[in-house]
């Protein structure tokens, strides 16, 4: 098994993605924190060039190739963010990329993304995780380079810089939020923060309708299989992963659930009171400084905006229910 990551190497990370990619805003928000009761700012991972903190750890792992593995091609699934990422990447580094994704409930405006970024897009099955399947048997059958989108240990560093950035610019931050899908973003994040302040607590949160990971932490185990029916398919993964887990279950300090009625919510709370637009993942966060946010009074908090890659009609849609 390969082992995981460590603090060092998202202190590596940070120093290869620098020339590339430059560091997102944290923006404080004087309406979230007076409605919160508490010291609130958002990391605006929404500005990356794909629009979605998962480059960060494209670039660590895909600069990080052998020739061979670039001259073979690279091979993943994703509902979206994270192929944009290896797209994006697979570009910058000169090698192809195939990204297999659901062909049911898909966001076509991620896959157009993909598409444009160079990379071939193969839609396969219900769901991300019969997505992931047909990936995995065709990166054996064509010889490419399969890149998990949470059991890689330069995604999860690379990724983990979001949290390097936070504390170079907030040092004094108590409290980190984090959104989890498969859980790179929540594992990096414990790894940048922890080994510069133990004493910072890192919260992770997931839709109720999606909770696969949720119980993978409360429970202590792997053998779990959860629905997908949230629309928000930034966190719609329908079984835990063991890397990303085995991190959380050392490191991460609670993981909530929100409903995704509050997820919507949240995402026109960020567009009124920052005028930024996120993803359902995104607002995911603010969703759970929301249901904390007698726990967290009088603290200074980061919630991670991961991505802003909502589709406009769905973004209409939203902003008229709240």
């Amino acid at each position: 098994m390969i082992p995981p990551p460590t603090s060092a190497d998202v202190a590596d990370a940070a120093q290869f993605i620098a020339p590339h990619l430059p560091p997102t805003p944290l923006v404080r928000s004087e309406g979230l924190s007076m409605l919160l009761g508490c010291d609130y700012a958002v990391k605006c991972e929404n500005l990356q060039p794909v629009g979605a903190f998962k480059v960060r750890g494209g670039v660590n792992l895909v600069g990080r190739l052998t020739q061979d593995e670039k001259r073979a091609g690279l091979i993943s699934a994703s509902t979206g963010n994270h192929g944009q990422s290896i797209a994006w990447a697979g570009r910058l580094f000169g090698t192809s990329v195939v990204i297999y994704a659901p062909a049911a409930g898909a966001n076509e405006a991620k896959l157009d993304a993909i598409r444009r970024l160079g990379a071939e897009v193969r839609q396969h099955g219900k769901d991300f995780d019969e997505a992931r399947i047909a990936a995995e048997e065709a990166a054996g059958e064509e010889g490419r380079r399969f890149v998990h989108s949470a059991n890689e240990p330069h995604l999860i560093a690379g990724v983990g810089t979001i949290g390097a950035e936070i504390l170079d610019v907030a040092p004094d931050v108590a409290t980190v939020i984090v959104p989890i899908g498969g859980g790179s973003g929540a594992a990096g994040m414990c790894l940048a923060t922890k080994a510069r302040n133990p004493e910072i607590e890192v919260i992770g949160v997931q839709s109720a309708s999606a909770p696969a990971a949720w119980r993978a932490w409360h429970e202590k185990r792997l053998d779990i299989v959860a629905g997908t029916s949230t629309p928000h398919e930034g966190m719609a993964t329908r079984v835990p992963f063991a890397m990303t887990m085995e991190i959380l279950w050392q490191q991460l300090d609670d993981f909530v659930l929100v409903e995704d009625a509050e997820i919507d919510a949240a995402i026109g709370l960020l567009a009124q009171e920052v005028r930024v637009v996120a993803e359902g993942a995104g607002a995911a966060s603010l969703a759970a400084a929301i249901k904390l946010r007698e726990r967290l009074a009088r603290r200074r908090v980061c919630g991670v905006l991961s991505g802003g890659n909502l589709p406009l009609a769905r973004y209409a849609d939203v902003l008229r229910g709240c």
